[in-house]
C-alpha cells in the first residue's frame, strides 16, 4: 500500500467511538494513529462502517471523518 498522507502520524494506543446515525449507533475502535489529518482506527470488523461518522476520542475530541481505505479490522480516515 503507498503512503499518500500528507501530514506525518504518530503512534498512539487510544480508545475511542465511531458515532453514526446522529448519535443513535456506535462501534467501539482504537486509534492507533494520528495527525491534524487524519487517523488509522482498528476495530473488530469494518463491516457496516458508514462513509462518513464521528469519531469520538476517549479525552472528549471529536472528528468528523470519511474513510480513506479499510481492511477487515483497519479503517484509515481523513479528517473533514
Amino acid at each position: 500500500m503507498s503512503d499518500e498522507r500528507n501530514t506525518q502520524r504518530h503512534r498512539t494506543l487510544k480508545s475511542g467511538k465511531i458515532v453514526f446515525n446522529d448519535g443513535r449507533s456506535t462501534f467501539d475502535c482504537v486509534v492507533r494513529n494520528l495527525s491534524v489529518s487524519g487517523a488509522k482506527l482498528t476495530v473488530n470488523s469494518a463491516f457496516g462502517v458508514p462513509q462518513r461518522f464521528v469519531l469520538a476520542m476517549g479525552d472528549g475530541r471529536k472528528f468528523d471523518c470519511e474513510i480513506a481505505w479499510h481492511s477487515e479490522t483497519e479503517i484509515g480516515v481523513r479528517f473533514t
